[in-house]
């Protein structure tokens, strides 16, 4: 089926060109998504504080893991059903739906937040945040079909550029956000998406149009749509308690829970692939693997996906926990300082997104993306020749290039996986490439803390006890901190505490001289003791991150020349 024409697609609406409506309303839709999946990552101690809950107690650390990774989960196993539907009902329809849905949720958890406080309180924030993940993912599983919808190929590159801003950029938005609305009033983190939302619902309804030919007739595929969102469910679940210590190991990896949620997903999954190939009205048609500029699409957007996902947390936990207290910022005020720190890598990306879709629409996407990934790679390189306490100007620089890297890559790689498909698939493939995205960063959150939890084990208990007997603390009580989980440590880094007041007692404390105790928990102290080890665990992780982002470059390479569905070949167009 060939797109329709283009006249027949770029209607006016008040002298405004469709395309542009369509443009305008999905970027906000996918700012608002991506804002906040990012906004509780810096608001969470805020967050846990007006809730009255410590959240790095034990019993408390799994409604800390779904308050940071609910959404996520969420949005990953809801996008191929919804992108499917979408196809089947309305992409337009359901677009709209997701932005009632969400922008409810957004309204539900502002209230729940001024009149529900402990477990309590957290539980009913933890289930209006999966609300939210549902709307936000019918918002991101149809937003790039819809600006394909709209917009002829040849400025398909420069559309998705702009709306893949939003979408990286979000992320990074929510964090600065999260910071100063957290100091300000914590319940605000809730409020802020609720204009936002009623203003692009009301908008959505009243101007997005459906242009799209609804395939009538289709039939659900329950065993399919069954088999992908409980498979992925259970392993996302269980790379998420992967990182949670179990009995006396740092890491989960060998809890039995653990490990049959891992298989039982992997097993669904492959169940999933056997009835696609088989289903009268498959849920998804694997057969768009054929394409070769879908499939590379794909497999580089999950590599690049896992090179870079978990980078966000690693960055935050290297100038929360390290850096910044080092340079004389208090604990508590870290979370908004690393948020405004991490900007280099949003200009990045934004000064060149939108240039590198233009781009794409006149050379194709295979050499702008595959240079996309071969720059990440150097950035990877560069970030990890870094100390700890490295001068700011030349970290700003790599992660500025991380930017520039992503945003070459970002755009044009999505505008090619888009036009490689049939205008009646569009939904379900946009379903499809996000999942890829969204699981993709959950399993590079997975690994990144087990590669850099299992160095810090390895290293940083004995660096612990040498600097803890160092300043006069005993050695009974030096050797008990020391062992400690190194995940504790990471996560109290994360929230802008400081480890020691969590990891030694406060009758431990009480024991001590008062120079010991305020060496202890200066800001100096903690720093200087997890940083060589932190490093060495990092530059393994950045290391692993290089080479994915290396196969993902070759991934990007082997999609061929530019091709779009159902356009002639032409000497710079072709399938292969």
């Amino acid at each position: 089926m060939r797109d329709a024409p283009i006249s027949s697609r770029h209607h006016l609406a008040g002298g405004v060109d469709y395309k542009w409506i369509a443009l305008s309303n999905t970027t906000l839709g996918v700012l608002m998504a991506s804002l906040n999946s990012s906004i509780m990552i810096i608001s969470l101690p805020a967050i846990f504080n007006g809730l009255h809950i410590n959240p790095l107690v034990p019993a408390n650390t799994g409604y800390l893991l779904w308050l940071l990774l609910g959404y996520m989960i969420v949005s990953a196993i809801s996008l191929v059903t919804f992108g499917r539907l979408s196809d089947m009902f309305g992409r337009v329809r359901l677009y709209n739906l997701g932005f009632l849905i969400f922008t409810g949720g957004s309204v539900a958890l502002y209230l729940s937040s001024l009149t529900i406080s402990g477990t309590r309180g957290a539980l009913a924030l933890i289930l209006l945040r999966l609300v939210q993940g549902f709307g936000g993912a019918f918002l991101s599983a149809n937003s790039a079909a819809i600006l394909t919808d709209a917009f002829p190929a040849q400025e398909r590159g420069l559309a998705m550029g702009i709306n893949q801003i939003a979408a990286i950029g979000g992320g990074l938005i929510g964090l600065v956000l999260g910071g100063i609305l957290s100091a300000v009033d914590w319940h605000l983190i809730f409020l802020v998406s609720v204009p936002v939302g009623l203003f692009g619902t009301v908008w959505a309804y009243v101007a997005l149009r459906e242009i799209a030919t609804v395939r009538r007739g289709q039939r659900l595929d329950p065993l399919g749509n069954v088999t992908f969102a409980v498979g992925l469910t259970v392993l996302l679940i269980g790379f998420t308690y992967s990182i949670e210590p179990y009995g006396h190991s740092t890491m989960g990896w060998g809890n039995p829970l653990v490990l049959s949620l891992i298989t039982a997903g992997v097993l669904l999954l492959g169940v999933f692939v056997w009835w696609e190939q088989r289903a009268p009205d498959p849920m998804f048609r694997l057969s768009l693997f054929r394409v070769r500029a879908f499939a590379a699409g794909n497999v580089s957007t999950l590599l690049a996906g896992i090179a870079r996902g978990g980078l966000q947390f690693m960055l935050v936990i290297w100038l929360q926990g390290i850096w910044l207290p080092m340079h004389g910022v208090a604990f508590v005020e870290t979370p908004l300082q690393a948020a405004i720190d991490m900007t280099p890598l949003m200009a990045g990306f934004l000064v060149v997104a939108p240039l590198s879709g233009w781009l794409s629409d006149r050379a194709g996407a295979r050499v702008l993306a595959t240079a996309g990934m071969l720059v990440n790679v150097v950035g990877f390189i560069l970030l990890a020749g870094l100390r700890s306490e490295f001068a700011f100007w030349p970290f700003a620089g790599v992660i500025f290039l991380l930017g520039v890297g992503q945003g070459m890559f970002s755009a044009p790689n999505t505008a090619a996986v888009m036009n490689s498909v049939p205008p009646e698939h569009r939904g379900a493939a946009s379903g499809m490439s996000a999942t890829f995205l969204n699981a993709s960063m959950m399993l590079s959150i997975a690994v990144f803390f087990t590669i850099l939890v299992v160095r810090l084990a390895a290293r940083l208990p004995q660096a612990m006890y040498a600097g803890l007997t160092r300043i006069g603390l005993p050695a009974k009580a030096a050797l008990q901190v020391s062992h400690l989980p190194p995940i504790a440590a990471l996560f109290a880094a994360l929230l802008g505490y400081n480890p020691m007041s969590n990891l030694v007692s406060p009758s431990t404390l009480a024991q001590l001289p008062a120079a010991t105790g305020a060496t202890m928990l200066s800001n100096h102290f903690f720093p200087s003791l997890i940083g060589p080890p932190f490093m060495d665990g990092m530059r393994t992780v950045l290391t692993v991150a290089a080479g994915m982002a290396l196969v993902a470059a070759f991934a990007s390479a082997l999609r061929g020349r530019a091709y779009v569905h159902g356009a002639q070949r032409s000497r710079t167009d072709s399938r292969r």
